[in-house]
């Protein structure tokens, strides 16, 4: 089947609560489902912020409330699929917003799709990321000393997907120490920044991803608007 020829709105964000963010996506999501809106992309990234999936387990999260004071970071548990990650600044978070009835309705396909405009936008880097069987997400390095450079953890209903992808582009691993991030004890983290001789800009990589989202889903991408929304609480 030919997915050509799809439009997709683009809204980019600059560094914005992951509270903004989710009320966003959910407004979103909602007027997807009910056809009032246009399939949508955000980009954006966040500031400290540990979000707690469906299947978070207890022992995976290192924290207590008295460290994320300290550390300045916020906590959310919601509805995706997955366990615990973290998001904060220097990370290109990515939800799309889609009625898969536009593209496919197959909620693995559209997985393997995300992990492929992550693997796609690090090619251009001349860099080779891969899957690892039975773990979402994208992965690079050699063979038992793989880490993991993006996230990924859904939502979908009636074929309407949101939540998305989280891909270190140059974000503080440090505080991937506080949770095993997504549950995976034996595999570390990485930023893109590190595998560089050149630490590449967001928007550099942003316009490089959103280029491969179109290609890997057929889509034109329409900005609808930038916005920049203040992070002070």
């Amino acid at each position: 089947m030919d997915y050509f020829g799809k439009k997709v709105d683009l809204l980019l964000l600059h560094q914005t609560p992951y509270s903004q963010v989710l009320e966003l996506q959910r407004r979103i999501f909602h007027d997807v489902v009910e056809a009032k809106a246009n399939d949508t992309l955000i980009l954006c990234e966040h500031p400290p912020v540990f979000t707690l999936g469906r299947v978070t387990e207890e022992a995976h999260i290192l924290f207590t409330d008295e460290v994320l004071a300290n550390i300045g970071a916020e906590k959310f548990e919601i509805e995706r699929g997955g366990d615990v990650t973290f998001h904060g600044p220097g990370q290109l978070v990515g939800y799309p917003i889609l009625n898969l009835s536009h593209f496919k309705e197959d909620l693995g396909w559209y997985l393997r799709s995300l992990e492929e405009v992550i693997i796609k936008t690090i090619a251009t880097y001349d860099l080779t990321a891969f899957r690892i069987a039975g773990r979402t997400g994208v992965w690079i390095g050699e063979s038992g000393n793989e880490r993991k450079i993006c996230a990924i953890g859904v939502k979908a209903s009636r074929w309407c997907t949101m939540h998305g992808f989280a891909f270190n582009v140059n974000t503080d691993l440090k505080y991937f120490d506080h949770i095993i991030p997504c549950g995976i004890s034996d595999r570390g983290v990485v930023n893109l920044s590190e595998l560089l001789e050149e630490q590449p800009t967001m928007t550099e990589v942003k316009n490089r991803l959103a280029s491969c989202f179109e290609e890997v889903f057929g889509a034109k991408l329409i900005i609808t608007k930038e916005l920049k929304i203040s992070t002070a609480v």
